[in-house]
């Protein structure tokens, strides 16, 4: 699955978690530049791409990540 795949899933995610229709993803967006995207709604995205990915994230990346594009790399190599 691509980058731009992986973004594409991201921002339909957050769209109908912040029930906003305008958020467009990219990999160097940061959770301060999306409008209501607080540390709740972060815990719920986190677990909503697990879901959808079937994936698991460590407590430690989780914390860590700086950007989308961070999590779009860090689910990618789970997928692979």
């Amino acid at each position: 699955m691509t980058d731009q795949e992986i973004l594409a899933k991201f921002t339909r995610i957050l769209r109908d978690l912040l029930y906003d229709d305008s958020i467009e993803l990219k990999m160097d967006t940061e959770r301060e530049n999306v409008e209501n995207w607080d540390s709740f709604n972060y815990v719920n995205f986190i677990v909503a791409v697990e879901r959808e990915f079937k994936v698991r994230f460590k407590v430690g990346d989780i914390a860590s990540f700086a950007n989308v594009g961070a999590i779009v790399k860090e689910t990618q190599k789970m997928m692979a």
